[in-house]
């Protein structure tokens, strides 16, 4: 396993962190707490020492699972990373009594890497208002924390505003190899390598879409190494940036848990020749994109429920990615019957403040002939 050096704050954590938001489900929706517990063990006993989850995953569920099953390791073996979920503070005092639950759930007496959950310019102007920083600088001073940071998800701007405003320990960014120009992006990484801030990654797989490529693009992969999984590339574009300490991947199975140890337990950043190929392939995908929605969401509400951004994503994914079975979910599942693209009206109030001058009544007809045929 490869170890990364914060080089500020003295610990090596692995390279390899295992996200704990997507663990196996039983069929009413509770963590498969057997397999998940098994999933664990391996990666722990592989080297694997970042183990990161917050107050909300699986319903609340995942922290007191981790408080359960991390009693058998010695606290100072691993460690524990945890969030704070900003959209439910409204006081101080809020904030105060979050973090003791969370010790509860976690049964821990200090958390090593704690931070301000999915800030965006709303919640960060939360943790201005409230004076929330102090605080959490005062747990740090007593031990219960040991490094506070935040993680981000808004434009690079807000993360400019965000990472200049104090000294943070690090930070928790999504980045991969096709958002390079989303959220904090290539400008984000580049700031936090000139402030020294170090970062732990989120989605490098993207949510598992870089795990499923179109043939053409996978077999440019395969035929490059054979014997590694296409989510590996991904894994290994994000890691060989140096100012990446940690990478997180949301394990889900004990195949993928086995996959990311062989990519993580004899790590090889890519050579000149396969960072050509993986801008490549990325120029690719982004070039079988259907429309150039944003997701700006100036069009809703639609005056007849339906979700035009969602449907775009979803119809876009689906033309970049090839993944049909998650296309098929995200449209039938996720999105309710009245939300999605064969509702339109063709009223035409959405194309009128579109600022990408999307024809979108007639985009959503294609989506909707494109999606409704994944039945």
């Amino acid at each position: 396993m490869e170890y990364r050096k914060f080089e500020k704050l003295g610990v090596s954590p692995s390279l390899l962190g295992f996200g704990c938001m997507r663990f196996p489900l039983n069929p009413d929706g509770s963590i498969c707490q057997e397999e998940a517990e098994k999933m664990v063990d391996t990666a722990i006993q592989a080297g694997v020492t970042y183990i990161d989850t917050a107050y909300p995953y699986h319903n609340g569920d995942s922290e007191p699972f981790l408080g359960r099953i991390l009693k058998k390791y010695d606290r100072k073996d691993y460690f524990l990373a945890t969030k704070l979920p900003i959209w439910n503070v409204k006081t101080q005092d809020d904030a105060k009594r979050l973090f003791e639950e969370q010790l509860t759930r976690l049964d821990t007496e200090y958390v090593d890497f704690y931070l301000l959950h999915c800030l965006d310019q709303e919640k960060w102007q939360t943790v201005l208002d409230l004076n929330l920083i102090p605080y959490f600088e005062e747990l740090k001073h007593q031990g219960k924390i040991r490094f506070f940071g935040f993680s981000f998800h808004d434009d690079y701007e807000v993360f400019e505003k965000i990472a200049t405003y104090r000294k943070w320990d690090f930070c928790q960014i999504q980045y991969n190899y096709v958002d390079t120009d989303i959220q904090a992006g290539d400008r984000g990484y580049a700031l936090t390598e000139k402030l020294g801030i170090p970062l732990v990654i989120m989605e490098p797989v993207k949510g598992g879409s870089l795990s499923f490529l179109p043939d053409d693009l996978a077999a440019s992969l395969k035929a490059e190494r054979p014997d590694n999984s296409i989510s590996s590339w991904a894994l290994r574009w994000v890691a060989s940036r140096p100012n990446v300490k940690v990478v997180l991947s949301g394990m889900s199975t004990m195949e993928q848990v086995e996959d990311n140890l062989h990519t993580f337990s004899n790590f090889e950043p890519l050579t000149e020749k396969e960072s050509a190929l993986i801008t490549q392939t990325a120029e690719s995908m982004k070039k079988r994109t259907k429309n150039g929605c944003t997701g700006c969401a100036y069009c809703m509400p639609c005056p007849f429920g339906i979700d035009i951004p969602k449907n775009f994503r979803i119809w876009n994914e689906l033309s970049m990615y090839g993944n049909k079975e998650k296309a098929k979910q995200s449209f039938f599942q996720d999105l309710s019957a009245a939300a999605r693209a064969d509702q339109c009206q063709k009223c035409g109030k959405c194309e009128t403040v579109c600022p990408q001058g999307i024809s979108i009544r007639e985009n959503l007809a294609e989506a909707a002939k494109d999606l409704n045929k994944l039945k």
